[in-house]
């Protein structure tokens, strides 16, 4: 195990020597998880301009710059109070009017204190990107805390996170209309109108490019094929890119999953179960209860920008349970189009909300397809951001899609099945099985409670949360059997 890491990292360095940037540090050893290490905060990026030119007066950097993705961050106005007869005025809220924009397909809202809660709604419309229709309004997920790092953590307490809502998929839109309104005052209850957190601001994001398509006739062990994917749809430019052409950035968040997949690569392969078996490591004698490892779309086939993350990994000493969550970003995408949702939550989480990382270890899309999530190896245990209190010996994996009223596709609750049978299987976890875990705060189980709970549990068992949403939780008791079979138990 240590071999190949050692020489995947070799490779990292001669790759980073034809570049202008230095190869990230690997904050973990070359074999086996290890404790969460701490890692200095990046520098904060430089502002993105909202970037309203015209296009003939564009830089080749700018459109640069826009293939890689961007943000749009624009402060909210007082909106004028609008009056009920019943209760006379409301109080004020804040919002934009109808305007243009540059291309983006995310939407959100964030505000300066990540303590902060927003009691209230928030309200967005969009314009189709070159046409004149508005959608009607949708309403964003304001309740969001729940998904981030553990309070104390070194994550959380880097000075650059900030209270946010759910991030929205609308598509590809080029206009936009918000309105945020607090909770209105109760009378009975002789209660003022909670006021809205300070510094809010209209988050636009443009997921940028994704890989480009690799030529045809240049195969390779990393590209991405139906097969792979046992018939669903694949997510379209997952190419597989020769180590000389990565980033120093990529080709370190590539080379923690050598073991797996050849430096480069956009899949991960998937494996019967002898194979898993055969490549698990074990006690002697011991049986290998693990199911097949599945396909895997890597950051490298989703497209993510490494140097959008901070530099170095972050590990926790186990994964005992999962959480499952829905993303809350809507229904409203195709599977053609989830590799740029993960680039548009990845880039929210980021630089929106001042994340070290995507928070979800994992992703799952409703066509059944698995992408990696936080960077640092597939088969490790990642530290994440997406359960607080429950972040360490744990991971998370957000179905894409909201599913408080909807049913999850089969194909996605059959995927975290899959997925759950592997991971939990390297770290001797049974799927079917309850787990003892320490809250580190979550405002619903105190610091230092000892929580015991399903190994696969839902995000609501952690935390007082919809998520992952009603339809999505009645489902995790298929999951959990579908997983403990798979795993051959």
């Amino acid at each position: 195990m240590r071999a190949l890491l050692v020489t995947s990292v070799s490779v990292t360095c001669a790759a980073a020597l034809t570049l202008p940037l230095a190869a990230p540090a690997l904050s973990a050893p070359a074999s086996g998880p290890v404790p969460h290490s701490a890692s200095a905060r990046p520098p904060s990026p430089a502002p993105e301009s909202p970037g309203s030119g015209p296009p003939s007066a564009r830089t080749d950097e700018t459109r640069a710059a826009d293939a890689a993705g961007s943000t749009q961050s624009l402060p909210l106005e007082p909106l004028a109070a609008p009056s009920d007869r019943a209760t006379g005025p409301a109080a004020p809220g804040q919002g934009l009017d109808r305007r243009a924009a540059r291309p983006f397909s995310l939407v959100g809202v964030v505000w300066d204190d990540p303590d902060a809660e927003l009691h209230g709604t928030v309200q967005i419309r969009t314009r189709a990107a070159g046409g004149t229709s508005w959608s009607g309004w949708q309403d964003v997920e304001t309740h969001n805390a729940e998904h981030a790092a553990d309070l104390g953590s070194d994550e959380r307490a880097s000075g650059a996170v900030r209270g946010a809502t759910a991030p929205l998929w609308v598509g590809a839109s080029d206009g936009v209309e918000v309105r945020v309104r607090p909770e209105p005052a109760d009378p009975e209850h002789r209660s003022a109108a909670a006021p809205l957190p300070e510094g809010l601001r209209l988050e636009l994001v443009d997921p940028g490019e994704g890989p480009a398509p690799e030529p045809p006739g240049n195969a390779s062990a990393g590209r991405a094929t139906p097969a792979m994917f046992a018939g669903r749809p694949v997510p379209p430019t997952t190419t597989a890119i020769v180590p000389e052409v990565l980033t120093a950035e990529s080709a370190a968040t590539s080379a923690v999953n050598a073991e797996l997949a050849p430096l480069g690569a956009a899949v991960i392969p998937a494996l019967t179960k002898a194979q898993t078996e055969a490549a698990a490591v074990v006690a002697p004698g011991a049986r290998p209860y693990i199911g097949p490892r599945p396909g895997i779309v890597t950051r490298r086939g989703w497209g993510a920008n490494e140097r959008l993350r901070e530099r170095n990994f972050a590990y926790t000493r186990s994964v005992k349970a999962a959480f499952v969550h829905h993303s809350a970003t809507g229904n409203n995408y195709t599977c053609k189009q989830a590799p740029a949702v993960l680039r548009s939550i990845y880039r929210y989480h980021v630089r929106s909300m001042g994340w070290r990382d995507i928070g979800y270890n994992f992703a799952v899309d409703k066509c059944g397809n698995i992408y990696e999530g936080r960077a640092g190896g597939v088969a490790k245990a990642v530290l994440g951001a997406h359960t607080l209190g429950f972040n360490s010996n744990t991971m998370g994996i957000a179905v894409l899609g909201t599913y408080s009223s909807t049913n999850p596709p089969a194909a996605a609750v059959t995927a975290v099945s899959k997925l759950t049978a592997w991971k939990l299987g390297l770290f001797g976890a049974n799927p079917k099985g309850k787990v003892t875990l320490v809250s580190g705060g979550s405002g619903k189980h105190a610091k230092g409670k000892k929580v015991k709970m399903n190994v696969i549990s839902g995000h609501r068992n952690a935390f007082a949360t919809e998520c992952p949403g009603a339809r999505l939780y009645k489902k995790l008791g298929k999951a959990r059997t579908t997983s403990a079979k798979l795993q051959g138990r």
